[in-house]
């Protein structure tokens, strides 16, 4: 190395322009990370404000932007009201209930057909793949009326089965991605399990779930999400209200309550808060596993 190029040399032993290349983009990530995270932060804030430190305008205190933020007086009775006003504990305990048997029901009939299409050979199989691929390009309003049709005829409209069942017969974005995983994994194992007199459950369950444990929990974490925040097929087939969603339990608050910001905005709050602890928890293997997911086609 030319001694005028050692001397050039900064932190760390980098050059000065990969540092500032560096630099530049940290300072875009953090900026657009603040642009994404102060939605929250203002949610968070409201939610311990009063009804006039909500609505004063513009801040009387010498730092107005923190004082927008953090309040000088907060208080929880927005918390107090919005949790106990509408049966919060209820719509939570429907969620999670709903939310479980959509996971449960994603991750097995998921991952048997990813299997099916990886590992099994048959004919028409790349037919049937890309024909479901094809049917990620039908959006939900197009089938809207024909699947309530079904499940009126069946007698499922006013219960949860509309919003888990289907989840027992698949996703195709899913069924995708636990189909590019598989693929990663060497077909060496799953030979030498048949040489061993393995049969394909076998295979299934021992060999390839265990190592597709990023790809599942991408899988759960997606499903989970959608359930959590599912707000159109709530609305389509519950009517009674002890049956509701926190989505739809929501929707209602702001219809007839819709003038207690506060009130609204604590609720609000505690539907996100578990969604981004789980997902701070999983951040890692959810990361590992997109990446994992599109390696081989």
């Amino acid at each position: 190395m030319r001694p005028d190029e050692t001397k050039r040399r900064l932190w760390f032993g980098q050059p000065p322009r990969k540092v500032l290349t560096a630099a530049c983009s940290h300072l875009a990530l953090a900026v657009l990370g603040l642009l994404f995270v102060a939605p929250f932060v203002w949610l968070l804030s409201t939610s311990f404000k009063t009804e006039d430190q909500i609505f004063q305008r513009p801040p009387t205190q010498v730092l107005p932007l923190l004082h927008y933020l953090v309040p000088p007086r907060p208080t929880v009775a927005n918390y107090e009201q919005g949790l106990t006003f509408v049966p919060f504990a209820r719509y939570l305990l429907n969620t999670l209930i709903i939310c479980a048997m959509s996971v449960t029901g994603t991750l097995l009939s998921c991952s048997l057909v990813a299997y099916g299409l990886s590992r099994i050979q048959w004919r028409g199989r790349e037919a049937l793949f890309y024909l479901l691929l094809g049917t990620m390009m039908l959006p939900y309003q197009v089938v809207m009326v024909p699947l309530f049709v079904v499940f009126a005829r069946i007698g499922w409209v006013d219960t949860w089965l509309p919003l888990w069942v289907p989840s027992f017969l698949g996703n195709a974005l899913f069924i995708f991605l636990l189909r590019q995983f598989f693929l990663t994994i060497p077909r060496e194992l799953t030979d030498a399990a048949r040489i061993d007199g393995a049969s394909d459950l076998q295979i299934y369950s021992r060999i390839m779930l265990p190592l597709a444990k990023p790809a599942l929990a991408v899988v759960a974490l997606l499903s989970f999400l959608g359930a959590w925040n599912e707000y159109l097929m709530p609305l389509i087939y519950i009517s009674d209200d002890s049956k509701y969603t926190l989505s739809l339990g929501l929707a209602q608050f702001i219809s007839q309550y819709g003038s207690y910001w506060g009130w609204l905005m604590a609720a609000s709050t505690i539907m996100t808060v578990p969604i981004m602890v789980l997902f701070f928890f999983t951040q890692r293997t959810f990361i590992q596993g997109i990446s994992l997911t599109g390696i081989k086609g």
